[in-house]
């Protein structure tokens, strides 16, 4: 069914595209109405039913979401740091209860007391300038550190527009070939999780036949804690673009997608604003440079869904089908976006490309420790005393970021949830054990991810915490698999009996539910959650014991 939808889809492409329209039809009331349900149904030639399934999916564009005009941030970052519940109690003397919604995460994890209003991000001190921000539409930007210790892939200076896309004339100087034996030799790997090398799927998209490519940016970031993306696109835009345009050259694609997640609104205008901006000076289009080779992109604005950062459920939802994750193979490199070979890459994947391009594949490998190569960006929370994103090359000893760089914390912190919520829960005590790197995040059992960190202070129970990431999942959870769907709300019902009555969790029926979300779930939404309980259970036994009959 979802292959038959993707082929309707393609009929208006992108140009045309179903899920914006959907956001365009909630734009005024928060919701999609029953009439244009009907009407988008009958334009793409969908069913209601699945036009009405994709609909209620999305938190923006759900029934429950009418009528909503204040979001407050409920991601981790903000749980640990405690902010919310003051927040939204003052938000509550200027909005009705109905008014008030909830939105994960908005990437002020640097400073907490996030909310979203008026289709702008605010958070630390913000909420004291509510009435300017609600009646006279106030701005009250964020700041946060950016800094470097090593090479300088991500974070430079930017030297303009013209000046920065010599590396497209170099890229274009050579063959698609010649672009990507360099890829290979910097052994670039995904820097959104998984680790995985990009020139494989660059290679693999190539080497797929079809008139029709597609190169995707996972702009998606939706990890709490994780706000390096939202970095990028805001502050170095150029660099996710171009690299964009030399993956488009290397597989023979023609069109890029930046979806961005609708959490980070300056983010769609900042990347839109760049967008226009190298069309004009016909860095994009047809014939670029004269090289004959055409390039455009489309910049999709997403309405709240935490799972469309799997690449799978990310094509469906441009497609404007039902998030779901799907079965592989096919892989995406040969039936991706309306059943064409596309490329789905993080951000700052496809932000070192240019890098590479200008300074040689060999250079990006010399940054670095074994497999892994080049630099990584770090997301620090609120309770560092130096709060930022830090690149590093890696292979650095996270000690170093944790004290050089992030100035240590500003109270006692017991163990820091690392590389999102799928990441490792590390007690503070192995920070010396660790480097910025796949390798020792996976050997000692942890996960690198995203390199985001949210803290949590002595105070703040491992418990509530397992709670919040059992809830987190039953939420985002795309419901096609049972491991996840079900075994994430079983979870969370049981840790919840667990906190607000005598009940004690059965620890082997608890062992068994995380296994089979493990070794049972079509993604690493529900494969993953058993990482940071498993973590748990072994560092923090003590603390939990009394929740547990055995």
């Amino acid at each position: 069914m979802s292959k038959n939808l993707g082929d309707l889809s393609r009929r208006k492409g992108l140009t045309e595209n179903l899920f914006e329209e959907l956001g365009i039809a909630a734009s005024a009331t928060g919701t999609v109405s029953k009439a244009d349900v009907a009407r988008l149904s009958d334009e793409f030639l969908f069913g209601k039913a699945n036009v009405y399934g994709t609909t209620t999916f999305y938190d923006f564009l759900r029934p429950d979401n009418q009528g909503k005009k204040v979001y407050v941030c409920n991601g981790s970052s903000c749980l640990s740091a405690g902010t919310q519940p003051a927040l939204k109690a003052e938000l509550s003397k200027h909005f009705s209860e109905d008014e008030i919604g909830e939105m994960c995460c908005l990437g002020r994890c640097h400073e907490n007391s996030s909310f979203h209003v008026g289709g702008k991000n605010y958070s630390g001190n913000a909420i004291s300038e509510i009435e300017a921000i609600k009646n006279d539409k106030k701005v009250v930007a964020d700041n946060y550190n950016v800094a470097c210790k090593g090479e300088q892939v991500l974070t430079g200076a930017f030297p303009g527009v013209d000046a920065y896309y010599e590396i497209l004339k170099k890229a274009l100087s050579m063959t698609p070939e010649e672009l990507l034996a360099e890829l290979k030799t910097s052994g670039l790997r995904g820097r959104g999780g998984a680790g995985f090398p990009i020139a494989f799927k660059l290679e693999s998209c190539k080497n797929t036949p079809d008139s029709q490519k597609f190169i995707v940016c996972n702009a998606d970031e939706g990890d709490p804690g994780a706000y390096s993306d939202r970095y990028l696109l805001e502050e170095q835009p150029h660099s996710v673009l171009l690299g964009m345009i030399i993956a488009g050259y290397i597989t023979g694609a023609s069109r890029g997608v930046v979806y961005i997640r609708g959490e980070y609104p300056e983010a769609v205008e900042i990347t839109q604003n760049a967008v226009d901006e190298i069309r004009a000076k016909g860095f994009i289009g047809e014939n670029i440079l004269g090289s004959g080779f055409g390039y455009d992109f489309k910049v999709i604005r997403a309405m709240g869904a935490y799972i469309c950062g799997e690449e799978t459920a990310l094509l469906s939802s441009i497609e404007g089908q039902r998030p779901e994750v799907r079965v592989r193979p096919p892989y995406p490199t040969q039936q991706g976006l309306f059943n064409k070979p596309t490329v789905v890459n993080n951000v700052e994947t496809l932000a070192c490309i240019p890098w590479v391009v200008k300074n040689g594949g060999a250079a990006y490998a010399a940054i670095g420790k074994g497999k892994s190569t080049g630099t990584k960006l770090v997301s620090l929370d609120g309770y560092f005393n130096r709060p930022g994103i830090y690149e590093v090359d890696m292979g650095t000893p996270l000690s170093v970021v944790v004290n050089d760089l992030g100035g240590g914390f500003k109270e006692k912190i017991k163990a820091m949830h690392i590389g999102g919520p799928l990441g490792g829960l590390v007690p503070v005590d192995k920070i010396s054990d660790l480097s910025v790197d796949f390798e020792t995040f996976a050997q000692n059992g942890f996960l690198l991810g995203h390199a985001s960190v949210v803290c949590l202070p002595e105070a703040f129970p491992i418990i509530n915490y397992i709670e919040h990431l059992f809830q987190f999942t039953a939420h985002e959870s795309c419901g096609k698999c049972f491991p996840c769907r079900l075994g994430s709300t079983r979870g969370y019902e049981m840790v919840h009996k667990s906190l607000t009555s005598d009940y004690k969790i059965d620890r082997e029926l608890f062992t068994d539910l995380i296994t089979t979300m493990e070794i049972g779930s079509l993604c690493a939404l529900g494969g993953g959650l058993p990482l940071p309980i498993r973590n748990s259970l072994k560092y923090f036994d003590e603390e939990l014991k009394g929740y547990f009959k055995n």
